[in-house]
């Protein structure tokens, strides 16, 4: 028993002393000394303890000196932990201020855009982040709203046979040089924009901008690649027919616009489809592909001066003058109407509510972008839906009053639509449209300023984390410029929005909302939906 005793001390007196030389670098205080003292002295105790033989009472008495010996390591140890802990956070004090500097400087350490414009009137701007790849561009100031109802669909037409071929390249050269520079080649048509942009490297970005002028310029518009896009097209139509929210806000402008270009759809009529002609597509080029109304957007790692170079030498021919009047934009107004579609056969009804907004250009765009926020957007999906910022998220949640809605700001030039689109099941709907109506209101007459903060913040926080990557910058470029005339800067953008307040809110929500005609547009077993004229009487609450 003594000699396993005797092991297990001298393990022990050993770790010890290997703790005690460690103390020993420690320098201490002056009322530290004495405790310091004591543990060389009991160290010492122990080495010649560890040395003879012993009985149970030395034993003893040498636990009660390893017992003061632990509890003076400790104290040392934790005076010394103190010690190291404020002198850690004194040093990280400047530090701490000087991110805090950074973070109020970070809005303003972005690159700047730079905008050309050409003597043909073209517009070139960029935006040079210095990556080794890049988006570059045309954002055309034509959409659906430029067209007729005879030529309806020729936008989009004209979109799919840009990469059928050109006067220099076959389609499958086209596709083998896209493939081979390991870029990807895109379009897309809107109501009043039509785009062509490519994504590639950034020394590729010669080819980018030669093969981009080569489709919007040269394209040869043969009759049987016209035939056969004609079945690719009307194969669109059918698949987004099953896309009932883009079904329901078709029929959202068309009851909102109706009689105008605005209410007209993007792909067209299927009798237009089937009619459009090589003619039509000319002349909506010769009509609308002029300087002036094109932008040569570029992100990522560009240089501005070499884009403007591509651009004089690629785009310096195209004509920056009418023969005669240039075509003015079509003027689109808004009538509050319904478009009801029963169906009960389906399982949910997808329904949208909208009222008139303003363009993009509207001093009330920006409130009427925080009253959106307010308002947001739920899904069953979403895993909080009763701890959300939403009040209508909330009600939602709680009340199991719809599979999911999103709200809504929709501008174009001059107009705008505000509103909710939401997909409920049949008995659900009345108690939705009601909250809906409820929380509009409630943005009319009562909405807080801590509300109002909340939602600020997390529009800038959306803005910003939607400007991630080249081609979303590329696009914000290529739109702005559109829309403004120039790209507004964040820091002035974030300006704007700080400047609203609670009081912002209720005038501007007061003077589209309160007492407003909504467009509705009902898809689905709609028949609990109320009719026009009680949700009418929803857009008001009786002023005492």
């Amino acid at each position: 028993m003594e000699g396993l005793a005797a092991k297990s001390w001298k393990n022990l007196g050993s770790s010890l002393c290997c703790c005690g030389g460690s103390h020993l670098g420690v320098r201490a205080g002056p009322g530290e000394l004495s405790i310091f003292q004591i543990t060389v002295h009991q160290i010492s105790a122990i080495r010649h303890f560890l040395s003879g033989s012993h009985t149970i009472d030395n034993i003893n008495n040498m636990a009660t000196s390893l017992q003061r010996l632990t509890y003076a390591g400790r104290h040392l140890l934790q005076r010394q932990l103190l010690k190291t802990n404020s002198l850690s956070r004194l040093a990280a004090e400047p530090h701490r201020l000087l991110a805090t500097q950074a973070a109020q400087q970070v809005a303003l350490n972005v690159p700047e855009t730079k905008v050309t414009t050409l003597e043909n009137g073209l517009r070139v701007a960029s935006e040079d982040a210095g990556l080794t790849t890049c988006t570059v561009g045309l954002w055309i100031d034509a959409g659906s709203r430029y067209e007729n109802e005879r030529n309806n669909g020729t936008a989009h037409f004209l979109e799919h046979m840009a990469f059928k071929g050109t006067r220099k390249r076959s389609q499958l050269d086209l596709e083998l040089e896209i493939e081979n520079m390991g870029a990807h080649l895109n379009a897309y048509t809107s109501r009043e924009q039509t785009v062509y942009y490519a994504k590639a490297f950034s020394k590729d970005l010669p080819r980018a901008v030669e093969i981009l002028a080569d489709i919007i310029q040269n394209s040869m518009l043969g009759e049987a690649e016209i035939e056969r896009e004609r079945g690719v097209i009307l194969r669109e139509m059918q698949e987004v027919e099953t896309n009932l929210q883009e079904v329901v806000f078709d029929y959202l402008h068309a009851t909102a616009y109706q009689s105008t270009a605005l209410g007209r759809t993007i792909l067209g009529p299927t009798e237009n489809i089937k009619t459009i002609n090589r003619g039509d597509l000319v002349e909506y080029i010769t009509t609308h592909y002029k300087g002036p109304r094109i932008v040569l957007a570029a992100a990522g790692g560009v240089s501005h001066d070499e884009l403007i170079d591509l651009a004089k030498y690629h785009f310096g021919k195209l004509p920056g003058r009418y023969k005669g009047e240039a075509p003015a934009l079509p003027l689109c107004h808004f009538t509050g109407s319904e478009i009801r579609v029963r169906d009960d056969k389906m399982p949910l009804a997808h329904i949208a509510i909208a009222v008139e907004a303003v363009g993009w250009s509207h001093p009330d765009t920006i409130p009427l972008m925080v009253a959106n926020t307010l308002i947001g957007n739920w899904d069953r999906s979403f895993g909080g839906g009763v701890n959300l910022s939403s009040k209508l998220a909330q009600m939602a949640c709680q009340g199991n009053l719809c599979h999911s809605f999103q709200s809504f700001n929709t501008c174009y030039t001059d107009t705008g639509l505000w509103g909710l689109y939401m997909v409920c099941e049949p008995g659900t709907i009345n108690d939705m449209m009601r909250f809906t109506q409820m929380e509009w209101m409630s943005l009319c007459t009562s909405v807080t300023e801590s509300e109002v903060a909340r939602a600020k913040n997390l529009l800038k926080t959306n803005m910003l984390l939607h400007l991630d990557g080249s081609t979303p910058i590329c696009e914000d470029i290529g739109r702005q410029m559109l829309c403004y005339s120039r790209r507004i800067p964040l820091h002035e953008l974030e300006a704007r929005i700080d400047a609203i307040d609670a009081k912002t809110i209720k005038d501007v929500c007061a003077r589209y909302i309160f007492n407003k005609a909504p467009a509705i547009a009902a898809v689905g077993p709609i028949e609990h939906l109320p009719d026009y004229n009680q949700i009418c009487s929803g857009m008001y609450w009786m002023r005492t």
